[in-house]
């Protein structure tokens, strides 16, 4: 059975004759695919199928990157078995992950439910506030699942059935499984969404941001729920594809962005009703999975909203990079315990929609109406790049949307290797000049570079809406392969003006 949905193994675009990487890489085999080889005949060995394998053995040696922080050792004081972070080994050995301190943190070693449970920080101290889970509810409940299946885990191996060790390493191998399926569906469903490309998926599996923040967080329950929206979107079952976003809003925020690149594509083709029925959708799963939290524990579930709102610019933003370089005290200045970055926020979101409206121009100006993964990678970048928060793990959103938008495999393997480098002078500065680490200047300066490649990455996919003869997706004769509605579709809507007229593509 092919890996694609509607096409023929005999229409896949075949990498080692179209990318240099792969040319290049397939010397060791033999060199390129014979003109008169015979393509799709093998009995397992399909695009997918290599693509799941190239990610499990990915996927492993991420693992074995984080294990170095789920090591235990007996200490003798206590006369009991701790986890091993002595020396500062999430910093030397950079396996560092928020996996393992959360479930103490956020009070799942406990056993309380998320969102009804609460605990002060800074107890006995001027600081001191109370606390409740601070991750959207999808993201929560997946936690609390983890943490009771630890308990159930550790019940069993109790009774010598299972091997046992400590709970937050139990926890965290859970955890880590579940986000490794996470990932495996989100290269199944850019695999079949790409249809000519299903080679490209094995640039995911490969990504080097996979070794290293694949366990870093849980932003692959998010991945996975807005690659399958995509794919749905691009078979025409717009509810389903809404139910999918609405999902994954309910683990991280960036799936809703999807629906501002649907909503322009769709004004442009006139292709509303199905716009209409994706957001409907949206709307509804989202609320349903939050409305029981929200009606029970109202406190515990504005948490999330309640802290993003009092963060201030991360290590990860260009605000940050600016204010250190410079010595510029924020655009808020100092600012007291538990008070917002009032203008901070009012500048991110004024900049974002900014972006935004840039990218709704683009899309209804350029010559020839852009490609969803496109607009979907625009919009997903501008917001990182405008936000006051880029978390590290943050990267794989792009991925897929990346790999869908720009499949130039050359280039995105430099620009995730680059990005994935981030990770040690970030880890290095967080060691401390007093421990040997790296000073604050050389993470600030790959962090520069990371958001200069992923601008460049932009500017790329810019021209290529404006020129899409040189869209390596177009080339091939394919309008929209994840368009769904909008393959083909006529426009209906565009803003006129002096346009480069292009010849026909194909």
């Amino acid at each position: 059975m092919s890996d694609t949905a509607t096409l023929g193994p005999e229409d896949r675009v075949i990498p080692t004759w179209t990318e240099p990487l792969a040319s290049a890489g397939s010397a060791p085999i033999g060199g390129p695919l014979g003109v008169h080889a015979a393509i799709g005949r093998h009995w397992f060995w399909t695009p997918l199928r290599v693509a799941l394998l190239i990610a499990v053995i990915g996927l492993a040696i991420g693992w074995f990157g984080k294990a170095a922080c789920v090591q235990q050792y007996y200490n003798t004081d206590s006369k009991q078995l701790e986890l091993d972070w002595r020396s500062n080994r999430p910093f030397v050995a950079m396996c560092y992950s928020d996996i393992i301190p959360l479930y103490t943190a956020e009070q799942l070693d406990k056993g309380g439910f998320p969102y009804e449970t609460s605990w002060y920080d800074d107890e006995g101290k001027p600081t001191q506030h109370q606390r409740w889970m601070e991750y959207p509810v999808l993201t929560g409940l997946f936690q609390w699942m983890n943490a009771k299946l630890t308990d159930g885990w550790l019940n069993i191996a109790d009774a010598g059935w299972l091997p046992t060790g400590l709970a937050v390493t139990v926890f965290f191998d859970i955890s880590a499984f579940w986000l490794a399926l996470a990932w495996l569906v989100t290269i199944w469903a850019v695999t079949r969404t790409a249809r000519r490309r299903p080679w490209d998926a094995a640039l995911i599996a490969a990504s080097p941001l996979v070794l290293v923040h694949a366990f870093t967080n849980f932003d692959t329950l998010a991945t996975a729920c807005a690659a399958t929206a995509l794919l749905a979107w691009s078979r025409q079952r717009p509810v389903l594809a809404g139910v999918l976003l609405g999902l994954g809003v309910a683990a991280k925020l960036y799936p809703l962005f999807l629906l501002g690149a649907l909503l322009v594509l769709c004004l442009r083709a006139g292709r509303m009703r199905a716009f209409y029925a994706t957001a409907a959708a949206s709307v509804v799963t989202w609320a349903a999975v939050n409305a029981p939290i929200a009606l029970l524990y109202p406190r515990g579930w504005w948490e999330f909203f309640y802290r993003n709102n009092l963060r201030g610019a991360d290590p990860d933003t260009l605000y940050n990079v600016i204010s250190q370089f410079t010595g510029w005290q924020g655009f808020d200045g100092p600012l007291a315990f538990d008070e917002p970055p009032a203008i901070l926020n009012a500048v991110t979101l004024v900049l974002f929609l900014a972006c935004c409206a840039g990218i709704a121009f683009v899309a209804l100006h350029a010559p020839t109406r852009p490609r969803v993964a496109q607009l979907a990678f625009l919009v997903v970048a501008a917001f990182l790049l405008t936000n006051k928060v880029w978390s590290p793990q943050y990267s794989l959103w792009l991925v897929p949307l990346a790999i869908l938008a720009v499949p130039r495999w050359r280039l995105l393997l430099a620009w995730m290797t680059l990005d994935a480098l981030v990770w040690a002078p970030r880890m290095m500065f967080y060691l401390g000049d007093d421990k040997k680490g790296l000073p604050i200047e050389w993470f600030l300066s790959f962090v520069l570079l990371r958001d200069l490649a992923v601008i460049g990455l932009c500017a790329l996919i810019i021209y290529e809406i404006y020129r899409p003869t040189r869209d390596l997706v177009r080339l091939g004769g394919e309008d929209d392969p994840a368009g769904g509605v909008l393959d083909g579709a006529e426009d209906k809507f565009v803003i006129r003006g002096r346009r480069r007229v292009e010849e026909p593509v194909g």
